[in-house]
């Protein structure tokens, strides 16, 4: 079942009852975070289901976040909460090991995703890579753009990854990468 944004506030209740409001994250808290992913993928006209992931994308922490709001023997209780489909994006965003996973994508072939829970390899369906990226790069450019050392730091790696695996970015995501990243584009790495 699909939910919409107007779900927001029960998901964003259960989100701070799990802690979030009491994180610290780049530029506040977890709960300040995650709402602005999710508004910035609406913002990108992303779906109901990408947006819901987006709010809830660290639900089970992540590979560059390692706290977690709940244990994926959870994942029963997130999907009647956002449902199915935006539970199971915030699943592979949170098993995504990044270190395996990011370069493989922009190879131009499905990409083979590694499971940093299970060590599990799979490839999932070009619409649930898109929405990976997707709110990867949503998550990427908020942390970037409350921690200058950060953005600093990771802004050129990441600006080569949106390039190269751009063709699974919507136009507005890519737009956004490219506002917020072009001014950290690496030598050799057009627009």
């Amino acid at each position: 079942m699909e939910r919409s944004a107007a779900q927001w506030p029960r998901v964003e209740e259960f989100l701070r009852d799990r802690g979030a409001a009491r994180m610290a994250h780049p530029g506040g808290t977890l709960l300040d975070h995650l709402l602005r992913v999710a508004n910035l993928l609406s913002t990108w006209g992303a779906q109901p289901a990408v947006q819901l992931a987006g709010l809830c994308h660290a639900a089970y922490g992540t590979d560059g976040f390692d706290q977690s709001l709940m244990d994926t023997d959870e994942r029963k209780l997130l999907a009647e909460l956002i449902g199915d489909r935006a539970e199971a994006l915030v699943s592979l965003y949170a098993s995504c090991d990044r270190a395996t996973v990011y370069p493989r994508l922009g190879s131009g072939n499905p990409v083979v995703f590694r499971d940093r829970f299970t060590g599990r390899e799979h490839t999932p369906a070009e619409a649930d890579q898109r929405a990976f990226l997707e709110i990867t790069a949503a998550n990427e450019l908020d942390v970037l753009a409350h921690n200058a050392g950060l953005a600093e730091q990771h802004g050129p790696g990441l600006y080569r990854l949106f390039a190269r695996s751009r063709e699974l970015l919507s136009a507005p995501a890519w737009g956004a990468c490219v506002v917020q990243l072009g001014r950290v584009q690496p030598e050799g790495c057009d627009l």
